[in-house]
């Protein structure tokens, strides 16, 4: 099988490409196709990966190009990973919304739509040509914000494309861990959307396990998003949020935690002195990565935990992988009917009352050879549904606004976020990112 990795110069690349290496299984992966718009980059990576590749047989090929139909020609999977406007888009996302005193970050809040609106043209035009050039290919989307740029691919790719994300089963991995359960035999009832949603069950030989985890403060200490809501809160909800419901549940917090770096800009100073130490020092590539791995992993949401006193990530976390082992879990059960229960980004239909049926949500899936199949979910409660409806009404306007190149939408998507206070707040936003994000004010036609 061919693989396309659109931004296969990202710095995730060589964890993708290490899971491969341990596939033995057929059919697997026999070309990996990089691409991306940087050439110094795709070197970069290209080396990390030779590295990686050493002592095992029969690794798969790397190709690397510029050239996006050459990637994707006869592709059986593509994983689409990209960033329009780079690590330098993602810090102004976050500090034009700081400086007006909103919550700065790249998927959550303004920095989101802004994210979304010089992405989603992009994705579609990669949909497109996915079904130019291979039709029975399977796209799976790693490119954020997951769920609004995964629907905005739906509209060209239907249901062969699907958003993925390691924050759920992250979550899940911990509660089940906390409670000294295998988390590969516990059965998860997770609702939300990409990057806000709730563990509000966990069943374990028939029996919901999730209240007593609630109810135990030394079980709770052990899961990170417990010691980041605190216990009180998350026993009020009645669940284990996402973590990234930090931005909304504890918003002036989050405001006033960022008054140094941004994690735009740390990441954009440690990316750029990695793959200059790469190109300065090719043979040495595999160890670069993994010294800026282990500090990206290790300050991951930092400010955060430093604010709620969470202490540090835990090994195992940093162990368990994320991003790689669900993309390749997805792959193995639809290429070799291997079924699979899954939290993946897919079109609703009736799978969550009270949201649109053609909107994207994340939600637990059935997987095999024949795709995929969102699974029922309980109704949710208003102080949820709220929220999910709110917030996917943003995202679909983003999506039209992007489309469409309108500006009053753009506002419009800006001014219905829960966490931006004012329609004229969201105006002086959408001037702030039109003049700081070039591929963003291409989009806008007026």
């Amino acid at each position: 099988m061919k693989l396309a990795v659109l931004g296969g110069g990202g710095f995730r690349v060589p964890l993708v490409y290490g899971a491969l290496l341990r596939e033995s299984s057929k059919p697997r992966v026999e070309e990996v196709v990089l691409h991306d718009v940087s050439t110094e980059r795709l070197e970069a990576i290209r080396h990390v990966l030779r590295q990686l590749a050493a002592g095992h047989d029969d690794p798969p090929e790397v190709r690397i190009t510029t050239d996006l139909d050459t990637a994707l020609r006869d592709a059986s999977f593509v994983f689409s990973a990209v960033r329009v406007g780079g690590l330098a888009g993602r810090t102004a996302d976050e500090r034009v919304a700081l400086e007006l005193g909103l919550v700065g970050q790249e998927t959550t809040g303004p920095g989101g739509v802004s994210y979304g609106l010089r992405t989603v043209p992009v994705a579609v035009h990669v949909a497109e040509r996915v079904a130019a050039l291979a039709p029975d290919a399977w796209v799976i989307n790693f490119t954020n914000p997951a769920g609004m740029i995964t629907e905005a691919m739906r509209r060209v790719l239907g249901d062969r494309v699907i958003g993925i994300c390691d924050s759920p089963i992250g979550l899940i991995r911990r509660a089940a861990a906390a409670l000294g359960l295998d988390p590969a035999r516990v059965s998860p009832d997770y609702v939300g959307l990409n990057h806000l949603g709730w563990l509000r069950g966990l069943t374990y030989q028939g029996r919901d396990v999730l209240p007593g985890l609630l109810a135990d403060d030394a079980a709770l200490r052990r899961v990170e998003e417990a010691r980041v809501f605190g216990p009180d809160w998350v026993r009020t909800l009645g669940a284990l949020p996402n973590e990234y419901l930090y931005y909304y549940y504890f918003t002036r917090e989050s405001v006033a935690a960022t008054t140094g770096q941004t994690r735009g800009e740390a990441l954009l100073e440690q990316q750029d002195d990695f793959y200059a130490a790469v190109l300065a020092r090719p043979g040495e590539a595999l160890d670069e990565w993994g010294r800026a791995r282990h500090r990206r992993d290790t300050t991951y949401m930092a400010e955060m935990r430093d604010l709620t006193d969470a202490g540090e990530r835990d090994t195992a976390d940093l162990e368990a992988g994320g991003y790689e082992g669900i993309a390749l879990a997805l792959m193995a059960a639809i290429a070799r009917g291997e079924p699979a229960t899954m939290i993946l980004n897919v079109r609703n239909g009736a799978a969550v009352p009270g949201l649109p049926a053609d909107a994207v949500v994340e939600i637990p899936c059935a997987v095999d050879g024949a795709g995929v199949k969102p699974l029922a979910t309980r109704p949710l409660p208003g102080r949820f549904l709220g929220l999910m409806q709110q917030v996917k009404a943003v995202e679909q306007t983003t999506i039209e606004a992007a489309l469409s190149g309108s500006p009053r939408l753009a506002v419009e998507a800006f001014a219905l976020h829960p966490l931006v206070d004012s329609v004229s707040t969201a105006r002086k936003l959408l001037d702030g990112y039109r003049a700081r994000i070039p591929e963003l004010a291409a989009v806008l036609h007026a």
